[in-house]
């Protein structure tokens, strides 16, 4: 083809006198090789210099793809240019101007030129897709002149289409007007003309428009619009780079822990057309579908078009598989560059492309966006496929992403249209819809009785509102943090539940709650509660239910296992958590927390009982009653765990959680003797009286048993030594259990956890006293199991004595919830409900210590304590079996201390297997 010489009339390119220095800051698509010498033939360099965009376009180029000619202007540059005050490095704008010449040549077509006019576009692309750069800009190089001669062959509608959109982008990304303005011209116009869409203006209405749009753009900003392209061009490139340092961006950065100086490149490329013709369009698509990872083509696409008009929504888009109808051509060729580049890449493709009067073009390609499902799907479908290593599928997938087969989730195309009426903490994954009830009582009869749906709503939980915490759908509370009862509660058992939501201001006399002054909800009304992002919305949403048995997550968490050195385990305290955790991979039992049993209804009395016994024989005439409920719970777990460790942790919280509240005592006195006025036979005054009595007596103990800091009073082992029947008690039942599972042939494992420990000489007596329990029992049954005794580290003292410590107990449990607050000296509770947020939104803290371990304080104590711990007992056992254990840092870190396992909830077992893998794959350096 010949090509044409610049004519005159051209505009002609600025000169600033400067020479091109010896810093390469352009480079064409077509020079990728020399972008990968100067990286060190590292495509990550290559990534870092040219962006994510400008890498692929360069690559694509190297592969053959039909591509726009362009350019990128490096990363480097921008550095350099915000770091000299907003200039340009010397030599930049040169070597910009000289690659525009080379685009020309390439395309036969000159920039300003008014017979063969270059369109091009510009568009940000830093190392990493970062929602809040700036926006494409369109048909730079388009003005009055090239628009007046363009008419002549093109038709005007075309032209001024072309015109307008450069205004607007122009004016709206470049020069700051409000892109709001704009559209209401265009609304107004579409009004006036009679029509619903913007494809329906004629030819007059784009001109009027981009008449509009030339005075409003001079109306903000002052000025004409620049018909130098040049000086377009400039300006374009110059806002890329001020837009690395937008609020937008930064906040984006810092959300997403992208580094800030990393700076973003610039890319100039060719425009073409899909607004030319009935034969041109535009479209995206995947190479598989994004929601399922089904290998197929996923996309839209419209035909007489520009790019911003498919995702824009102004027009209804066709789905990319009528264009296997329509131009059957085109899309066999889309269709082979697909597979091209996923083999390429060797991942899934999110690919932009345009047919220009009947030539298929790419303008971008990357990694696609993907649902959870989709992404566990495509990375075992490309191991098999030979395009990847079981290691990189295993790697690919986020420990979070597991999530979504755990929990019904919100139907994310309905809460798009929806507005959240309320704000908390995301605690415990998965979707609830119910009708709010404010108790337990009243939950639980619902539930149960009546078949509701039911959120439990409450200022906060306590232990005796588990009943109706395992009855509700889920669990709303205006007060609370990550590790609150509510929270922990939840998560143990696969409750999703928001907690902390301060604004929420409940009433529970008038039986409703207010968020803010507009909404009321009354009991028995409907919420739905997002327990994945901690959002809550009024009315029923629908969800969908995921499945933990999908195929392909259980062939990729097959593979973690194969991975991954860090056991997990779970905690469980009920037989069928135990069942459920194992079937979700757990290899054992890493916490079973005994006083969980003592919260139900019917041995709740019992507790109490035994509690208020003022003499032993009433105590022991109680612990014999709760023997043989505890020793089959243990047997149950011990029958679903069979062949697996089962850590049991004897009763751990101090004795007045099993009473009535102080308070709620005094109240009930008063409205007793209130009642009592009306009372007029002898035997309702009787029956008042030996209430009173009882309220007075528990009243009384209560009194007795407050403690200022109860958490750091008596509990744990103390306990144990103070009231060494209850311990003892609770032995028997492990033993007496295990023997008789040992004796149906179930390979029973117990291993007894003393909690609290932070003297060795307290552990020897508790342990000493349990052990020869322990022999007792099996003396009396005949038959011997193995076992162990071991202790929760949840004290600093204990971390750093654990080598004495381990010279009595067999295995370690870290507690780290316990164990951070002692290290840091604070009430979690009060901690999330108070400054720790602030805390971290001023960056006095990176993350909440209670979501995942602070490997410097808390994580140097369990150092201490594994290697001290070890040199002692070289056998030692040693796991851990807060809520951490679930956490994918956390696990981290455990898998660097050498721990044995990690346990969780038995609904993050899987999150953990996967992050464990993880880990190991981290470690090895791959």
């Amino acid at each position: 083809m010949t090509m044409a010489t610049k004519p005159a009339t051209a505009v002609s390119a600025p000169k600033n006198g400067r020479s091109t220095k010896d810093v390469k800051y352009v480079y064409l698509f077509r020079e990728v090789e020399q972008a990968e010498a100067y990286a060190g033939g590292q495509w990550e360099k290559v990534r870092a210099l040219l962006g994510g965009k400008g890498a692929n376009l360069a690559d694509m180029t190297r592969l053959g793809i039909p591509v726009p000619p362009g350019f990128t202007v490096t990363t480097e540059a921008c550095n350099a240019y915000l770091a000299a005050g907003e200039n340009f490095p010397p030599g930049m704008w040169e070597q910009e101007l000289e690659a525009i010449k080379a685009i020309e040549e390439a395309n036969g077509r000159w920039f300003g030129d008014l017979a063969k006019p270059l369109l091009v576009s510009c568009r940000s692309g830093a190392k990493f897709s970062m929602p809040g750069m700036m926006d494409t800009v369109l048909n730079i190089g388009m003005n009055d002149a090239v628009a007046e001669k363009m008419v002549e062959r093109t038709g005007p509608r075309f032209v001024y289409d072309l015109y307008r959109r450069l205004i607007q982008m122009f004016g709206s990304v470049v020069m700051g007007v409000p892109d709001e303005v704009f559209e209401a011209v265009i609304s107004t116009r579409r009004k006036e003309a009679g029509v619903s869409t913007d494809t329906e203006l004629s030819a007059d209405d784009w001109l009027s428009v981009t008449r509009r749009f030339k005075e409003i753009y001079k109306t903000f900003t002052r000025e004409e619009f620049p018909q130098d392209p040049y000086e377009q061009l400039k300006k374009a490139t110059e806002a890329v780079f001020k837009s690395w340092n937008g609020k937008r961006a930064i906040d984006y950065r810092n959300a997403a822990g992208i580094p800030h100086d990393l700076g973003t490149a610039v890319n100039i490329q060719t425009m073409v057309y899909g607004n030319f013709s009935e034969d041109s369009g535009t479209g995206v698509a995947m190479s598989r579908n994004a929601s399922t990872g089904e290998p197929e083509l996923e996309g839209d696409f419209l035909m007489n078009a520009q790019g911003e008009d498919v995702v824009a929504g102004i027009r209804a888009t066709q789905p990319i598989s009528d264009l296997k109808r329509d131009m059957p051509t085109i899309y066999a060729e889309f269709e082979k560059i697909a597979q091209k580049l996923e083999k390429h890449y060797r991942n899934m493709q999110d690919m932009e492309f345009t047919i220009d009067r009947g030539k298929l073009w790419l303008l971008q390609t990357r990694d696609g966006k993907r649902t959870a499902q989709a992404e566990v799907h495509i990375a075992v479908d490309m191991v098999e496929e030979g395009l990847i290593t079981k290691e990189e599928a295993v790697k690919r997938v986020k420990p979070t992403q597991v999530d979504f087969f755990l929990h019904p989730q919100l139907d994310a195309a309905v809460v798009k249209e929806q507005k959240p009426i309320a704000k908390g903490l995301n605690v415990s994954p998965g979707a609830a819809v119910g009708i709010v009830a404010f108790d337990a009582d009243t939950a639980e009869r619902w539930a149960k009785e009546e078949g509701k749906k039911v959120i439990m709503v409450r200022p906060e939980t306590k232990p005796d509102d588990v009943h109706g915490m395992l009855a509700a759908q889920g669990i709303l509370t205006s007060r609370g943090g990550r590790t609150s009862h509510a929270a922990l509660v939840a998560r143990q058992f696969g409750k999703p539940a928001v907690v902390g939501v301060s604004e929420l201001e409940i009433d529970l006399v008038g039986r409703r709650m207010h968020i803010g002054e507009d909404i009321l909800i009354e009991e028995g009304d409907w919420i739905s509660v997002d327990g994945t992002t901690g959002v809550v919305f009024q009315g029923q949403l629908p969800t969908v239910v995921p499945d933990i048995n999908n195929p392909y997550l259980l062939k990729l968490l097959s593979w973690a296992d194969e991975i991954r050195t860090l056991g997990v385990w779970a905690n469980a305290d009920y037989p069928r958590d135990a069942e459920r955790a194992r079937e979700y991979g757990a290899q054992g039992i890493g916490l079973c927390r005994t006083e969980h049993m003592f919260f139900e209804t019917e041995r709740m009395p019992i507790v109490q009982k035994m509690i208020m016994a003022k003499h032993a024989v009433d105590r022991k005439e109680a612990l014999d009653q709760l023997l043989p409920l505890q020793r089959g719970d243990f047997e149950g777990l011990f029958r679903a765990m069979d062949g697996l460790p089962v850590i049991i942790r004897l009763i751990d919280p101090p004795l007045h959680e099993f009473l009535p509240a102080y308070d709620e005592l005094v109240q009930d006195l008063a409205d007793l003797k209130v009642r009592m006025q009306h009372y007029h036979t002898l035997s309702e005054i009787d029956t008042a009286l030996a209430e009173v009595r009882v309220k007075q007596d528990y009243l009384e103990r209560v009194v007795a048993l407050k403690e200022q800091n109860p958490m750091l009073g008596t509990r744990g082992v103390r306990l144990g030594i103070l009231i060494p029947d209850l311990t003892k008690m609770q032995v028997r039942a492990i033993f007496e259990a295990a023997c008789n599972c040992a004796k149906e042939g179930v390979d029973v494992q117990p291993e007894v956890m003393i909690p609290l420990t932070c003297h060795v000489n307290e552990l020897h007596v508790q342990q000493t006293a349990l052990e020869t329990v322990a022999k007792e029992v099996m003396e009396e049954q005949g038959i011997t199991v193995n076992y162990k005794f071991g202790t929760m580290i949840e004290i600093p003292r204990a971390a750093l004595t654990a080598g004495e410590i381990a010279g009595v107990a067999q295995f370690f449990s870290f507690g780290t919830n316990d164990l951070t607050q002692t290290t840091f000296g604070i009430s979690r509770d009060d901690a999330e409900a108070g400054f720790l947020m602030a805390y971290i939104q001023d960056g006095i803290l990176k993350e909440n210590p209670f979501a995942s371990i602070d490997a410097q304080g808390v994580g140097r104590l369990m150092e201490i304590a594994v290697t001290d711990g070890r040199a002692a007992r070289p056998d030692l056992e040693v796991g851990i079996c807060g809520e951490h254990g679930g956490d994918p840092s956390s696990i981290r870190l455990c898998h660097k201390l050498g721990l044995n396992y990690v346990s969780c909830s038995p609904f993050r077992v899987p999150i953990a297997r996967l992050a464990a893998a993880h880990a190991a794959l981290e470690d090895n350096g791959r």
